[in-house]
């Protein structure tokens, strides 16, 4: 399946300013129907939910269309799909209401290689309630989190396992359906943590056995917010903290406040801008558009595929000509993992290197990017190293760009 990547290029205004962008994992560049679906919005009227005014009959529909698109992306039930600020507020959200069927002795699984995200709201809810956190490692030399690690942690009192889909920092992709199988052995919850996972792979959570999967629209081309999705069944055997006058109908019952209309229609949007990416993006003309043809699940499917594809050749492409350059550290080493490259560069500051590859127009930053324990466990400390991420955007051009100013700022003397 060919990927025409100039076809998709065209949509993204910000591709005019002439940078080469491999911050993906931080956030994606925005294409024009997303733009013009929160503008659409915003310029007609809205409201509060409702049915009775055509600002309460937008607002509504809006909602109604974005729980369809996510649950869509995701293989959900729209009346499991959450939405929130982002998917850390969810997560703390989540682990506040979960703590509370938890006691001392209770035993929750956090792991080395996850973004903190996926860490710090579990380690804080059970510290609350005198729960035990159990760390599971991850292998450096690898960077596999393997399920052996995971068995290893667990017991018949845990009551939660929280795992990434991909590791944001090193792009490590863990086998989720077996570490599923083994927390429900044991009685215990499985979270997933897909924000990056969901950028780079089709997902279906029931497949992938996540009892809750969280992601963020701007890692794959929308707004900046965050998404849960659950069964609607176990979100009905939940309690969050809530105002009195809220509703307490699922999902809603999650979402406090007036939700972003405007965001929400990005949402929609750039789903449907996903769901066209292997015909090169929508156009008025394409048959995978049009309406009687394959619905937005299937095309999504298509379309990840050509996508990972895409994605896997200029992954190569990076990694060999990385192979080239002295004395380049490549730590992304996982037999299924993102086209996400972590490096350092011996005797080299990867700040520098940052700037120096800015001051060319191309976007490669450096850090541990809110991974610390994975940073910390691969023996980089707090500082981590330099991440080169792909996106649907990106094309050869910008990986012979990047490689090339990376060759230049190592024939640079050291001070």
């Amino acid at each position: 399946m060919k990927y025409d990547i100039d076809a998709v290029r065209s949509h993204f205004p910000a591709l005019e300013a002439g940078g080469a962008h491999f911050e993906g994992p931080a956030g994606t560049q925005t294409p024009r129907q997303v733009i013009d679906a929160v503008t659409e919005v915003l310029a007609n009227p809205l409201s509060n939910r409702g049915a009775a005014t055509a600002g309460e009959r937008n607002a509504d529909r809006t909602v109604v269309e974005a729980r369809r698109a996510m649950a869509d992306l995701l293989g959900a039930d729209p009346a499991g799909v959450v939405f929130g600020r982002s998917a850390t507020q969810l997560t703390y959200d989540f682990a506040r209401t979960l703590a509370k069927t938890w006691a001392p002795g209770d035993e929750v699984v956090v792991t080395r290689l996850d973004h903190d995200a996926n860490i710090r709201p579990w380690v804080q809810a059970a510290q609350a309630v005198g729960a035990t956190v159990r760390w599971a490692d991850f292998d450096p030399a690898t960077g596999e989190l393997s399920p052996a690690d995971i068995a290893a942690v667990l017991s018949e009192r845990t009551r939660l396992v929280a795992v990434t889909g991909a590791s944001n920092l090193i792009g490590t992709r863990p086998d989720l359906p077996a570490l599923a199988r083994l927390a429900h052995a044991r009685g215990a919850l499985f979270h997933v943590d897909g924000v990056h996972h969901a950028a780079h792979s089709f997902v279906d959570v029931e497949a992938l056995g996540a009892d809750f999967y969280v992601c963020s629209p701007y890692k794959f081309l929308g707004p900046h917010l965050g998404v849960l999705a659950a069964a609607p069944a176990l979100l009905e055997s939940l309690a969050p903290d809530k105002l009195a006058p809220s509703t307490d109908v699922v999902p809603e019952r999650f979402e406090l406040g007036t939700l972003p209309y405007e965001f929400l229609a990005g949402v929609r949007a750039a789903v449907d801008f996903l769901a066209d990416l292997a015909d090169g993006g929508p156009s008025a003309d394409s048959a995978a558009s049009a309406p009687g043809t394959e619905g937005r699940r299937e095309r999504l499917e298509r379309s990840f595929a050509a996508l990972e594809e895409h994605e896997e050749g200029l992954r190569l492409r990076m990694e060999e000509g990385l192979a080239g350059l002295a004395p380049v550290t490549l730590h992304s080493r996982a037999a299924d993992r993102t086209p996400t490259l972590l490096l350092t560069l011996e005797g080299r500051d990867t700040q520098d290197a940052y700037r120096f590859l800015a001051e060319r127009g191309v976007t490669a930053p450096s850090g541990s990017f809110y991974a610390l324990e994975a940073s910390r466990r691969l023996g980089l400390g707090d500082t981590g190293g330099l991440r080169a991420g792909l996106a649907p955007y990106t094309d050869a051009r910008d990986v012979d760009r990047l490689l090339e100013a990376l060759a230049d700022f190592l024939r640079r003397p050291t001070i």
